[in-house]
């Protein structure tokens, strides 16, 4: 009996799993491979030392990476490709402070911190995020 009750248990467990359904999946962008280092000892990424300061990565991702520090341990990653057009000559955003703004007609523009849409539009998609970490002066970007 304890064998049934164990093999029961284990079986609701992985059935519960789940792997992201929730997520809701973009229909113009195709999720690249990206996994690169910024030394933070090298005078191009120097910005991304102080709270407030960013570095694009133009030949990774899609239309390339907008890197972001908030502190010293917190830094965000964003996809400058809109997310809300398929990439086109117009589709890589440009970047003011917080803000990135898509160069076609419509004028798109999303918060590079939280990657929404700004202003909030729940029929808009965010910003594709990629996981950024700082390891000592390493700032490691990947998905």
């Amino acid at each position: 009996m304890k064998k049934i009750a164990f093999f029961l248990l284990i079986s609701l467990g992985l059935l519960s799993c789940s792997n992201n359904d929730d997520k809701i999946q973009n229909p113009y962008l195709v999720v690249p491979l990206v996994n690169l280092s910024l030394n933070l000892n090298l005078p191009e990424y120097t910005d991304l030392k102080f709270p407030g300061g960013s570095f694009i990565v133009n030949n990774q991702g899609i239309k390339g990476i907008v890197v972001y520090c908030v502190s010293d341990t917190q830094y965000f990653a964003s996809e400058l490709s809109d997310p809300n057009h398929s990439p086109n000559s117009c589709s890589k955003m440009e970047v003011t402070g917080i803000i990135a703004t898509c160069s076609c007609d419509d004028g798109n523009t999303n918060d590079i911190i939280t990657g929404q849409f700004t202003p909030p539009n729940n029929e808009k998609y965010p910003m594709l995020q990629y996981r950024a970490e700082r390891n000592g002066d390493i700032v490691t970007v990947y998905n």
